[in-house]
């Protein structure tokens, strides 16, 4: 399997980095600043392939907080807002699609 790194990235619109936090699998998105955030409306948004390989590099780097990180589309809407781009997306940013044990 090639690494995403070593794919060339074809991007058409607006994207963010995600992955899953290695501690306890929560849904991460690579901020501006660098870092990792659980927010989607705090992810750096790009819309260029060399923006996304680089941002995706960094992500990789980063091997003690992120697993599998992946470049995501997203959609902003006109006031500004990130939103999923995508039927996956949206599952990973809004949480399981059914009710796990315990849950109330």
């Amino acid at each position: 399997m090639t690494s995403p790194l070593q794919q060339k990235l074809k991007i058409t619109g607006p994207v963010v980095v995600t992955a899953n936090r290695l501690g306890d699998g929560a849904v991460i998105y690579r901020s501006a600043a660098g870092a990792w955030t659980t927010e989607l409306a705090s992810a750096a948004v790009v819309s260029t392939a060399p923006a996304a390989t680089e941002l995706l590099a960094q992500a990789a780097a980063d091997k003690l907080t992120a697993v599998d990180p992946y470049v995501a589309p997203v959609t902003v809407n006109p006031g500004q807002r990130v939103l999923p781009g995508n039927l996956r997306e949206r599952i990973r940013c809004s949480g399981p699609t059914v009710a796990l044990p315990g849950a109330s």
